[in-house]
């Protein structure tokens, strides 16, 4: 499967951005959709995540209220909400993909997109 993700750009603290994430190749419902980050200098981290029935969703505590992972199956794409941004939501957002695993670990996601830019400035 082939991921495509869009949407990043610039924003004050407080505002909304919508991150888009395009499957090619395979369907998204075939596997479990989910987003990271990847701020400068720091780890890649996990945000939101379908477990893989889509049947739950999973947030870090740090974006709980305030973003919302959602999917259009005839689509193809995975969406991430991101309401209420602060300063340190900045980061290079990632969709994934993967058959089983973790929902929580980076290593049990097999296919990655290329990556969205996400500034937040106060």
């Amino acid at each position: 499967v082939q991921l495509q993700a869009s949407g990043g750009g610039s924003v004050q603290a407080g505002g909304s951005l919508r991150l888009s994430c395009a499957a090619s190749g395979r369907t998204s419902s075939s596997f479990g959709m989910g987003w990271f980050r990847q701020a400068h200098g720091k780890e890649r981290e996990f945000v939101a995540a379908f477990s893989m029935l889509a049947s739950s969703t999973y947030y870090t505590d740090s974006v709980k209220g305030r973003f919302t992972i959602s999917r259009d199956n005839a689509k193809n794409t995975v969406y991430l909400q991101m309401n209420s941004l602060k300063p340190e939501d900045t980061a290079v957002y990632y969709c994934a993909a993967r058959r089983g695993g973790s929902v929580w670990l980076a290593g049990s996601y097999a296919y990655w997109g290329q990556g969205t830019q996400v500034t937040v400035s106060s």
